[in-house]
C-alpha cells in the first residue's frame, strides 16, 4: 500500500513537472490580465472576509492629483471647472439693483422712533423683509446676524444703515475673494507674491484714493502694498498665503481706498494710501546718498532718528536679504514694518531673529547684554550718564516675566505686551531714552494739558 501511494504521488509530481516545463504560448499581456484578474479576485474575497473593511466602500474619494504639464487636456479641464465655479460664485453675490431694493425694503419697513437720526428696525419687520429681499439676501437674515448688531436700544431694534453696511462689507469681502481666486494660477487656494502684485497693480484704477497715482509710481506702490500683506500673513516667509486670509485684509484695505471723504490724517496713517506710500519711498530715496537703488549699512543707519545700535544694524544686514551687503526696497520695506509696528507679533518676530544671535530660540542674559552695550556706547558718545546693565536687565525680565527665569522667549515678548519696549531699549538710544524719562514726559504731558484746560474760556 505504501508503494501504491508512493507511486501515486510520484506520478502527480511528474506530470506538474511536465506542465510546467511544457512552453506557455500566451503573450505577456494575456499573462499580465490574468495576473490582474487574479489578484482582484483574492483581494477582493479578502477585503469582503471582514466586517472592519467594509467602511472603505464608504469612504469617498479625498485625493486628486494635479495634471502634468504634458496632461493639456485634463489641464484645460480644471481651469474650466475652477471658471465656472466661481461664475457660479459670482452669481450668487448681490448686484446692485439688489443691493437698492434691499435699501429700499428696509427704509420701508422702519419702525419708529428713531434713535438720533439713525432708522430703525424691529425683529418682526426684520423678517419680513427677509421673506421679500429675495433668496440671495436669506443667509443675511438670521437670527445671529441681528444679535451681533443689536446692541443698547430700549426697543430690541438695531440700525438700519449698520445692517446694510454689514451685507455690504460681505458682499465686498466676497467679491474680493473671487477677484483674488482668478489670479491663483496654480488653482491650490493660495498666492504668491507676483500673484498678488498682479491683482493689486489691476485694482489700482478702481480705487478713488490712488486717482492721482502716477503710472511710473505704479510698480513701487503695488510692491510697498504687497508687503505688508505678505509681512504680517506670511511671517514665515514661505512666499504664498491662503485666499480667505488674505481677502479679509485686502477687502478692508480697498474699503479704506474707496472712501473720497477720507482725512488727511487718515490717509497718511494708512500704509496702502498714496501719501503713505509716497511717503516710505521718499524716505528710502533719501536714505540712497549715493543713488544706486541700494541702501548700504552707513546709509540705512540714518533711518528715522539715527539712534539704532551698530550692533543691531550688523545684525540686520547679516540675517535679512541683501545683494552684495547692500538692501534692495523690499527688504527695506520688511525693515520699516518691523520698526513701525513693534507691538504687533509678525514684528516682534522679526526684530527676535535679530535678537538671537545663535538662533537659539531665547534671550539670554548675555544676548541683553551684547546689545545694550551698544546702547551704552552710544550714550557716552553723546555725553550722556551711563545706566548700569544690571538694572536695565531687571526690569527686562520684571516686564516681561518669562517662564524660565533665565531665557526670555518670543512667546514670552508677545504674551507680556511689553515686547515692543524691550525691543527700543535694545535697539535704539532715542527708544531707551524715551523709556528712562517716561515719568518726566508724562508730567510734562499732564501739564501742557492742564495749561490748555486754563486757556479755554
Amino acid at each position: 500500500m505504501a508503494n501504491e501511494k508512493t507511486t501515486h504521488w510520484s506520478d502527480i509530481l511528474k506530470r506538474r513537472l511536465a506542465n510546467s516545463t511544457r512552453k506557455d504560448e500566451r503573450n505577456e499581456d494575456e499573462k499580465k490580465a490574468e495576473e490582474t484578474e487574479l489578484f482582484t479576485k483574492y483581494y477582493s474575497e479578502w477585503k469582503a472576509g471582514s466586517n472592519r473593511d467594509s467602511s472603505y466602500k464608504k469612504i469617498p474619494r479625498f485625493y486628486y492629483r494635479l495634471p502634468a504639464e504634458d496632461e493639456v487636456l485634463l489641464q484645460k479641464l480644471r481651469e474650466e471647472s475652477r471658471a465656472v465655479f466661481l461664475q457660479r460664485k459670482s452669481r450668487e453675490l448681490l448686484d446692485n439693483e439688489e443691493l437698492q431694493n434691499l435699501w429700499f425694503l428696509l427704509d420701508k419697513h422702519q419702525v419708529p422712533p428713531m434713535s438720533g437720526e439713525e432708522a430703525m428696525i424691529s425683529y418682526e419687520a426684520y423678517l419680513k423683509v427677509g421673506e421679500k429681499a429675495g433668496p440671495k439676501c436669506k443667509q443675511f437674515f438670521t437670527a445671529r446676524v441681528y444679535g451681533k448688531l443689536l446692541h443698547s436700544d430700549p426697543y430690541g431694534r438695531i440700525s438700519i444703515m449698520q445692517f446694510f453696511n454689514y451685507v455690504m462689507r460681505k458682499v465686498w469681502l466676497h467679491q474680493t475673494r473671487i477677484g483674488l481666486s482668478l489670479y491663483d494660477v496654480a488653482g491650490q487656494g493660495y498666492l504668491r507674491e507676483s500673484d498678488l502684485e498682479n491683482y493689486i497693480l489691476e485694482l489700482i484704477p478702481t480705487l478713488p484714493q490712488l486717482d492721482g497715482l502716477e503710472k511710473s509710481f505704479y510698480s513701487f506702490y503695488v510692491c510697498t502694498a504687497v508687503r505688508k500683506f505678505f509681512f504680517f500673513l506670511d511671517p514665515l516667509r514661505t512666499g504664498e498665503r491662503e485666499i480667505c486670509t488674505q481677502s479679509k485684509k485686502i477687502s478692508w484695505a480697498a474699503s479704506r481706498l474707496r472712501d473720497e471723504e477720507l482725512s488727511k490724517e487718515s490717509q497718511e496713517s494708512n500704509w496702502f494710501s498714496a501719501p503713505s506710500a509716497l511717503r516710505v519711498y521718499g524716505q528710502y530715496l533719501n536714505l540712497d546718498k549715493d543713488h544706486n537703488g541700494m541702501l548700504s549699512k552707513e546709509e540705512l543707519s540714518r533711518y528715522g532718528t539715527a539712534t539704532l545700535t551698530a550692533v543691531f544694524l550688523d545684525r540686520v544686514y547679516q540675517e535679512c536679504l541683501t545683494y552684495d551687503g547692500e538692501m534692495d526696497y523690499k527688504t527695506y520695506l520688511d525693515f520699516v514694518l518691523a520698526l513701525e509696528n513693534r507691538k504687533e507679533p509678525a514684528a516682534l518676530q522679526y526684530i527676535f531673529k535679530l535678537l538671537d544671535m545663535e538662533n537659539q530660540g531665547y534671550l539670554t542674559v548675555f544676548s541683553l547684554n551684547y546689545f545694550f552695550r551698544a546702547i551704552q556706547e552710544q550714550m557716552k558718545i553723546h555725553g550722556q550718564e551711563v545706566i548700569s546693565f544690571q538694572d536695565v536687565k531687571d526690569e527686562i525680565f520684571d516686564m516681561v516675566k518669562p517662564k524660565d527665569p533665565y531665557k526670555i522667549t518670543l512667546q514670552d515678548l508677545v504674551n507680556s505686551c511689553q515686547g515692543d519696549t524691550v525691543s527700543s531699549i535694545l535697539i535704539d538710544l532715542n527708544g531707551f531714552w524715551t523709556y528712562e524719562n517716561r515719568e518726566v514726559l508724562v508730567a510734562n504731558d499732564n501739564d501742557s494739558n492742564s495749561a490748555l484746560d486754563l486757556d479755554d474760556p
